[in-house]
Protein backbone atom coordinates (compact mmCIF):
# COMPACT_ATOMS: atom_id res chain seq x y z
CA UNK A 1 0.00 0.00 0.00
CA UNK A 2 1.35 3.57 -0.95
CA UNK A 3 0.52 6.82 0.91
CA UNK A 4 1.88 8.77 -1.37
CA UNK A 5 -0.88 12.15 -2.54
CA UNK A 6 -2.46 11.22 -5.61
CA UNK A 7 -2.76 14.60 -7.76
CA UNK A 8 -5.69 16.29 -8.01
CA UNK A 9 -7.60 14.28 -6.53
CA UNK A 10 -10.65 16.20 -5.14
CA UNK A 11 -14.38 15.64 -3.93
CA UNK A 12 -16.98 14.90 -6.50
CA UNK A 13 -20.11 16.90 -6.88
CA UNK A 14 -21.93 13.00 -6.35
CA UNK A 15 -20.06 12.83 -3.02
CA UNK A 16 -21.08 16.29 -2.26
CA UNK A 17 -24.52 15.14 -3.51
CA UNK A 18 -23.99 11.63 -0.89
CA UNK A 19 -22.87 14.99 2.09
CA UNK A 20 -25.92 16.62 1.06
CA UNK A 21 -28.65 13.89 1.90
CA UNK A 22 -26.66 12.76 4.71
CA UNK A 23 -26.67 16.26 6.52
CA UNK A 24 -30.68 15.51 6.72
CA UNK A 25 -29.90 14.09 9.33
CA UNK A 26 -28.79 17.17 11.35
CA UNK A 27 -32.26 18.92 11.08
CA UNK A 28 -34.23 15.43 11.70
CA UNK A 29 -31.90 15.58 14.60
CA UNK A 30 -32.49 18.88 15.71
CA UNK A 31 -36.11 18.39 15.15
CA UNK A 32 -36.47 15.53 17.47
CA UNK A 33 -34.28 17.29 20.19
CA UNK A 34 -36.13 20.21 20.46
CA UNK A 35 -39.46 18.00 20.44
CA UNK A 36 -37.49 16.05 23.49
CA UNK A 37 -35.38 18.58 25.26
CA UNK A 38 -34.16 16.30 28.29
CA UNK A 39 -31.31 13.69 29.46
CA UNK A 40 -32.60 10.96 27.74
CA UNK A 41 -33.57 13.23 24.16
CA UNK A 42 -29.60 14.09 24.70
CA UNK A 43 -28.87 10.39 24.65
CA UNK A 44 -31.06 9.34 22.34
CA UNK A 45 -29.70 12.13 20.09
CA UNK A 46 -25.92 11.39 20.76
CA UNK A 47 -26.39 7.31 20.05
CA UNK A 48 -28.07 8.06 16.97
CA UNK A 49 -25.39 10.28 15.73
CA UNK A 50 -22.86 7.91 16.47
CA UNK A 51 -23.92 5.43 14.64
CA UNK A 52 -24.87 7.56 11.66
CA UNK A 53 -21.42 9.34 11.83
CA UNK A 54 -19.27 6.18 11.63
CA UNK A 55 -21.03 4.95 8.30
CA UNK A 56 -21.10 8.04 6.70
CA UNK A 57 -17.13 8.38 7.92
CA UNK A 58 -17.09 4.95 6.30
CA UNK A 59 -18.46 6.12 3.11
CA UNK A 60 -15.90 9.32 3.25
CA UNK A 61 -13.05 6.45 3.54
CA UNK A 62 -14.62 4.53 0.86
CA UNK A 63 -14.89 6.99 -1.90
CA UNK A 64 -11.11 8.12 -0.89
CA UNK A 65 -10.24 4.83 -1.41
CA UNK A 66 -12.51 3.99 -4.79
CA UNK A 67 -13.75 6.66 -6.69
CA UNK A 68 -17.38 6.63 -7.69
CA UNK A 69 -16.45 6.62 -11.70
CA UNK A 70 -18.69 3.38 -13.20
CA UNK A 71 -22.26 2.91 -13.38
CA UNK A 72 -22.08 -0.20 -11.14
CA UNK A 73 -20.46 2.39 -8.22
CA UNK A 74 -22.08 5.48 -8.77
CA UNK A 75 -25.53 2.77 -8.38
CA UNK A 76 -24.42 1.35 -5.56
CA UNK A 77 -23.49 4.87 -4.01
CA UNK A 78 -27.25 5.70 -4.76
CA UNK A 79 -28.38 2.54 -3.04
CA UNK A 80 -26.61 4.25 0.26
CA UNK A 81 -27.94 7.33 -0.24
CA UNK A 82 -31.57 5.97 -0.17
CA UNK A 83 -30.32 4.17 3.40
CA UNK A 84 -29.26 7.38 4.83
CA UNK A 85 -32.76 9.07 3.33
CA UNK A 86 -34.56 6.81 4.84
CA UNK A 87 -32.80 6.49 8.44
CA UNK A 88 -33.00 10.57 8.42
CA UNK A 89 -36.99 10.03 7.78
CA UNK A 90 -37.26 7.24 10.88
CA UNK A 91 -35.25 9.68 12.85
CA UNK A 92 -38.33 10.92 14.59
CA UNK A 93 -39.27 7.64 16.14
CA UNK A 94 -35.93 6.04 15.43
CA UNK A 95 -36.52 4.59 19.50
CA UNK A 96 -40.45 4.09 18.74
CA UNK A 97 -42.43 2.69 16.08
CA UNK A 98 -39.80 3.38 13.16
CA UNK A 99 -37.18 1.42 14.83
CA UNK A 100 -37.22 -1.52 12.80
CA UNK A 101 -37.01 0.52 10.12
CA UNK A 102 -34.19 2.79 10.70
CA UNK A 103 -32.74 -0.57 11.13
CA UNK A 104 -33.22 -1.99 8.30
CA UNK A 105 -32.28 0.92 6.11
CA UNK A 106 -28.50 1.22 8.14
CA UNK A 107 -28.13 -2.49 7.42
CA UNK A 108 -28.37 -1.71 4.01
CA UNK A 109 -26.04 1.33 4.04
CA UNK A 110 -23.70 -1.10 5.57
CA UNK A 111 -24.19 -4.06 3.23
CA UNK A 112 -23.28 -1.66 0.06
CA UNK A 113 -20.04 0.28 2.22
CA UNK A 114 -18.95 -3.41 2.64
CA UNK A 115 -19.82 -4.30 -1.28
CA UNK A 116 -18.24 -1.12 -2.66
CA UNK A 117 -15.18 -1.68 -0.49
CA UNK A 118 -14.19 -4.63 -2.18
CA UNK A 119 -13.34 -3.01 -5.43
CA UNK A 120 -10.83 -1.09 -3.51
CA UNK A 121 -8.16 -4.29 -4.16
CA UNK A 122 -6.34 -6.93 -2.34
CA UNK A 123 -5.67 -4.55 0.52
CA UNK A 124 -8.95 -3.96 1.33
CA UNK A 125 -10.19 -7.26 1.03
CA UNK A 126 -8.15 -8.61 3.62
CA UNK A 127 -9.10 -5.00 6.07
CA UNK A 128 -12.76 -6.03 5.10
CA UNK A 129 -12.09 -9.24 6.48
CA UNK A 130 -12.35 -7.82 9.67
CA UNK A 131 -14.29 -4.29 9.62
CA UNK A 132 -16.76 -5.63 7.96
CA UNK A 133 -18.32 -8.12 10.06
CA UNK A 134 -17.92 -5.79 12.98
CA UNK A 135 -19.66 -3.44 11.06
CA UNK A 136 -22.49 -5.79 9.99
CA UNK A 137 -22.97 -7.04 13.71
CA UNK A 138 -23.13 -3.20 14.34
CA UNK A 139 -26.32 -2.51 12.06
CA UNK A 140 -28.04 -5.83 13.16
CA UNK A 141 -27.80 -4.78 16.86
CA UNK A 142 -29.27 -1.60 15.74
CA UNK A 143 -32.00 -3.71 13.80
CA UNK A 144 -32.41 -5.57 17.08
CA UNK A 145 -32.89 -2.44 18.91
CA UNK A 146 -35.63 -1.46 16.58
CA UNK A 147 -37.34 -4.71 17.33
CA UNK A 148 -37.13 -5.27 20.72
CA UNK A 149 -38.96 -3.77 24.25
CA UNK A 150 -36.92 -1.45 26.83
CA UNK A 151 -34.88 -2.28 28.51
CA UNK A 152 -32.94 -4.05 25.60
CA UNK A 153 -33.79 -2.18 22.62
CA UNK A 154 -31.27 0.76 24.62
CA UNK A 155 -29.13 -1.84 25.50
CA UNK A 156 -28.62 -2.74 21.94
CA UNK A 157 -28.25 0.87 20.69
CA UNK A 158 -25.64 2.18 23.20
CA UNK A 159 -23.67 -1.74 22.41
CA UNK A 160 -23.81 -0.57 18.65
CA UNK A 161 -21.44 2.58 18.77
CA UNK A 162 -18.78 0.46 21.13
CA UNK A 163 -18.60 -2.46 18.45
CA UNK A 164 -18.14 0.39 16.14
CA UNK A 165 -15.37 1.99 18.26
CA UNK A 166 -13.45 -1.62 18.63
CA UNK A 167 -14.13 -2.05 14.46
CA UNK A 168 -11.68 1.53 14.69
CA UNK A 169 -8.93 -0.13 16.11
CA UNK A 170 -9.14 -3.89 15.78
CA UNK A 171 -8.87 -3.75 11.59
CA UNK A 172 -5.39 -3.92 9.81
CA UNK A 173 -6.36 0.04 9.51
CA UNK A 174 -2.69 0.43 7.74
CA UNK A 175 -4.30 -1.26 4.71
CA UNK A 176 -6.05 2.25 3.92
CA UNK A 177 -4.55 4.32 1.45
CA UNK A 178 -5.93 7.88 2.46
CA UNK A 179 -5.72 10.92 -0.08
CA UNK A 180 -5.25 13.95 2.56
CA UNK A 181 -6.53 16.24 0.15
CA UNK A 182 -9.50 14.64 -0.59
CA UNK A 183 -10.05 13.10 3.20
CA UNK A 184 -10.35 16.66 4.40
CA UNK A 185 -12.19 18.39 2.05
CA UNK A 186 -14.65 16.28 2.69
CA UNK A 187 -15.09 16.22 5.88
CA UNK A 188 -14.60 20.12 5.60
CA UNK A 189 -17.86 19.73 3.06
CA UNK A 190 -19.98 18.46 5.86
CA UNK A 191 -19.35 20.72 8.06
CA UNK A 192 -20.41 23.44 6.09
CA UNK A 193 -23.37 21.64 5.31
CA UNK A 194 -24.02 20.77 8.39
CA UNK A 195 -23.77 24.38 9.85
CA UNK A 196 -25.64 25.63 6.84
CA UNK A 197 -28.27 23.10 7.58
CA UNK A 198 -28.83 24.42 11.26
CA UNK A 199 -29.38 27.77 9.55
CA UNK A 200 -32.40 26.11 7.87
CA UNK A 201 -33.24 23.97 11.34
CA UNK A 202 -33.41 27.46 13.27
CA UNK A 203 -35.61 28.98 10.11
CA UNK A 204 -38.12 26.38 9.95
CA UNK A 205 -38.69 27.97 14.04
CA UNK A 206 -40.05 31.22 12.51
CA UNK A 207 -42.98 29.89 10.44
CA UNK A 208 -45.69 30.82 12.70
CA UNK A 209 -43.70 33.57 14.39
CA UNK A 210 -44.89 36.84 14.03
CA UNK A 211 -41.77 38.51 11.95
CA UNK A 212 -40.93 41.32 14.31
CA UNK A 213 -38.10 42.99 15.79
CA UNK A 214 -37.20 40.79 18.19
CA UNK A 215 -37.77 37.82 15.42
CA UNK A 216 -35.38 39.68 13.16
CA UNK A 217 -33.03 39.62 16.01
CA UNK A 218 -32.88 36.10 16.75
CA UNK A 219 -32.29 35.06 13.40
CA UNK A 220 -29.31 38.07 12.65
CA UNK A 221 -27.49 36.53 16.01
CA UNK A 222 -28.64 33.31 15.21
CA UNK A 223 -26.29 33.84 12.08
CA UNK A 224 -23.67 35.28 13.80
CA UNK A 225 -23.10 32.30 16.21
CA UNK A 226 -23.26 29.97 12.67
CA UNK A 227 -20.89 32.23 11.26
CA UNK A 228 -18.35 32.03 14.54
CA UNK A 229 -18.95 28.00 14.42
CA UNK A 230 -17.74 28.42 10.81
CA UNK A 231 -14.82 30.40 11.81
CA UNK A 232 -13.22 27.94 14.54
CA UNK A 233 -12.99 25.61 11.79
CA UNK A 234 -12.34 26.92 8.83
CA UNK A 235 -10.38 30.17 9.23
CA UNK A 236 -7.20 28.70 8.23
CA UNK A 237 -7.26 25.45 10.70
CA UNK A 238 -8.69 22.93 7.74
CA UNK A 239 -6.03 23.62 5.81
CA UNK A 240 -3.25 23.03 8.46
CA UNK A 241 -5.31 20.13 9.49
CA UNK A 242 -4.98 18.55 5.78
CA UNK A 243 -0.93 19.44 5.77
CA UNK A 244 -0.68 17.57 9.03
CA UNK A 245 -2.13 14.45 7.69
CA UNK A 246 -0.64 14.70 4.64
CA UNK A 247 2.86 15.05 6.05
CA UNK A 248 2.10 12.10 7.91
CA UNK A 249 4.46 8.96 6.21
CA UNK A 250 3.33 6.08 8.43
CA UNK A 251 0.39 4.40 6.75
CA UNK A 252 -0.98 3.14 10.53
CA UNK A 253 0.10 6.61 12.47
CA UNK A 254 -2.02 8.34 9.30
CA UNK A 255 -5.01 5.82 9.59
CA UNK A 256 -5.08 6.60 13.21
CA UNK A 257 -4.79 10.24 12.94
CA UNK A 258 -7.63 10.66 10.36
CA UNK A 259 -9.90 8.07 12.63
CA UNK A 260 -9.59 9.89 15.89
CA UNK A 261 -9.08 13.13 14.57
CA UNK A 262 -11.73 13.08 11.54
CA UNK A 263 -13.78 10.21 13.01
CA UNK A 264 -14.14 9.91 16.73
CA UNK A 265 -13.01 14.14 16.93
CA UNK A 266 -16.16 15.51 14.90
CA UNK A 267 -19.07 14.05 16.73
CA UNK A 268 -19.02 16.53 19.55
CA UNK A 269 -18.79 18.82 16.86
CA UNK A 270 -22.08 17.78 14.61
CA UNK A 271 -23.51 16.79 18.32
CA UNK A 272 -23.14 20.43 19.09
CA UNK A 273 -24.08 22.07 15.88
CA UNK A 274 -27.66 20.20 16.41
CA UNK A 275 -28.07 21.33 20.23
CA UNK A 276 -26.97 24.81 19.23
CA UNK A 277 -29.44 24.69 16.55
CA UNK A 278 -31.99 23.97 19.28
CA UNK A 279 -31.22 26.24 21.63
CA UNK A 280 -31.59 28.98 19.27
CA UNK A 281 -34.76 27.29 17.94
CA UNK A 282 -36.30 28.12 21.31
CA UNK A 283 -35.09 31.74 21.34
CA UNK A 284 -37.31 31.94 18.43
CA UNK A 285 -40.92 34.38 19.45
CA UNK A 286 -38.91 34.28 22.93
CA UNK A 287 -36.63 36.82 22.33
CA UNK A 288 -37.50 39.36 25.73
CA UNK A 289 -38.64 36.47 27.40
CA UNK A 290 -36.79 34.55 30.42
CA UNK A 291 -35.57 30.91 28.85
CA UNK A 292 -36.58 27.30 30.65
CA UNK A 293 -32.97 26.33 31.99
CA UNK A 294 -33.11 23.61 29.42
CA UNK A 295 -33.09 25.55 26.25
CA UNK A 296 -30.43 28.10 27.70
CA UNK A 297 -28.09 24.73 28.95
CA UNK A 298 -28.73 24.08 25.31
CA UNK A 299 -27.84 27.58 23.48
CA UNK A 300 -24.66 27.28 25.55
CA UNK A 301 -24.06 24.11 26.04
CA UNK A 302 -24.10 23.43 22.34
CA UNK A 303 -21.85 25.97 21.39
CA UNK A 304 -19.20 24.43 24.12
CA UNK A 305 -19.12 21.21 22.69
CA UNK A 306 -18.47 22.62 19.40
CA UNK A 307 -15.50 24.39 20.73
CA UNK A 308 -14.33 21.01 22.99
CA UNK A 309 -14.78 18.83 20.40
CA UNK A 310 -12.61 21.70 17.87
CA UNK A 311 -10.04 21.74 20.70
CA UNK A 312 -9.80 17.65 20.87
CA UNK A 313 -9.52 17.83 16.98
CA UNK A 314 -6.71 20.35 16.94
CA UNK A 315 -4.84 18.83 20.28
CA UNK A 316 -4.85 15.51 18.22
CA UNK A 317 -2.96 17.22 15.23
CA UNK A 318 -0.47 19.43 17.56
CA UNK A 319 -2.28 22.47 16.21
CA UNK A 320 -2.78 25.50 18.04
CA UNK A 321 -5.83 27.50 19.20
CA UNK A 322 -6.82 24.69 22.03
CA UNK A 323 -6.73 26.90 24.78
CA UNK A 324 -8.78 29.47 23.22
CA UNK A 325 -11.47 27.14 22.33
CA UNK A 326 -11.28 24.87 25.62
CA UNK A 327 -11.51 29.37 27.08
CA UNK A 328 -14.11 30.17 25.14
CA UNK A 329 -16.20 26.96 25.88
CA UNK A 330 -15.98 28.32 29.58
CA UNK A 331 -16.92 31.62 28.95
CA UNK A 332 -19.86 30.32 26.86
CA UNK A 333 -21.10 28.19 29.52
CA UNK A 334 -21.25 31.15 32.10
CA UNK A 335 -22.87 33.34 30.33
CA UNK A 336 -26.28 30.32 30.27
CA UNK A 337 -27.84 32.35 33.95
CA UNK A 338 -28.60 35.31 30.85
CA UNK A 339 -30.71 33.35 29.35
CA UNK A 340 -32.78 32.31 32.20
CA UNK A 341 -33.15 36.44 32.77
CA UNK A 342 -34.01 37.64 28.94
CA UNK A 343 -32.92 34.82 25.94
CA UNK A 344 -31.56 37.88 24.06
CA UNK A 345 -28.78 38.61 26.61
CA UNK A 346 -27.91 34.98 26.31
CA UNK A 347 -27.74 35.13 22.38
CA UNK A 348 -26.15 38.20 22.09
CA UNK A 349 -23.15 37.47 24.77
CA UNK A 350 -22.31 34.19 22.78
CA UNK A 351 -21.13 35.63 19.27
CA UNK A 352 -19.34 38.53 21.05
CA UNK A 353 -17.31 35.76 23.24
CA UNK A 354 -16.56 34.08 20.25
CA UNK A 355 -15.97 37.24 18.40
CA UNK A 356 -13.34 38.20 21.20
CA UNK A 357 -11.78 34.58 21.06
CA UNK A 358 -11.27 35.09 17.46
CA UNK A 359 -9.26 38.46 17.99
CA UNK A 360 -7.25 37.05 20.58
CA UNK A 361 -5.97 34.13 18.63
CA UNK A 362 -5.46 36.41 15.54
CA UNK A 363 -2.98 38.96 18.06
CA UNK A 364 -0.18 37.11 18.10
CA UNK A 365 -0.10 36.94 14.10
CA UNK A 366 -1.02 40.44 13.73
CA UNK A 367 1.93 41.56 16.06
CA UNK A 368 4.31 38.83 13.45
CA UNK A 369 3.13 39.83 10.68
CA UNK A 370 1.82 43.34 10.49
CA UNK A 371 -1.51 44.51 10.14
CA UNK A 372 -1.67 45.42 6.65
CA UNK A 373 -0.24 41.38 5.72
CA UNK A 374 -2.16 40.25 8.95
CA UNK A 375 -5.35 41.47 7.40
CA UNK A 376 -4.65 39.98 3.49
CA UNK A 377 -3.45 36.38 5.17
CA UNK A 378 -6.98 36.48 6.88
CA UNK A 379 -8.72 37.02 3.95
CA UNK A 380 -6.81 34.13 2.07
CA UNK A 381 -7.60 32.04 4.78
CA UNK A 382 -11.26 32.98 4.95
CA UNK A 383 -11.49 32.53 0.80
Amino acid sequence: MTTSEPAGIRVSTLELFFDLVFVFTVTQLADALAHDLSPRGLIDATLILAVVWWMYSGYAWLTNAVAPTTTTRRTLLLAGMAGFLVMALAIPEAFGAYGWIFGVSYLLVNVVHSVLFLHAGPAAVRMMRTLGPLNLLAAALVLAGGLLPEPWRHLCWIAAPLVQITAGYVHPAEMHSISAGHFAERHSLVMIIAIGESIIAIGLGFREVHLDGGAILVAVLGLGIAYYLWWCYFAGDDKRAEHVLAGMSDPLRRARLALNAWGYGHVPMLLGIVVTAVGVKKTVGHAFEPLHWGPAFALSGGVALYLLGHAAFLRLLRLSGVWHRVAGAVLVLAVTPLGHLVAVAQLAAIPLIMAAGAIAEDLPRIRRLGMAEAIGDFGRNAG
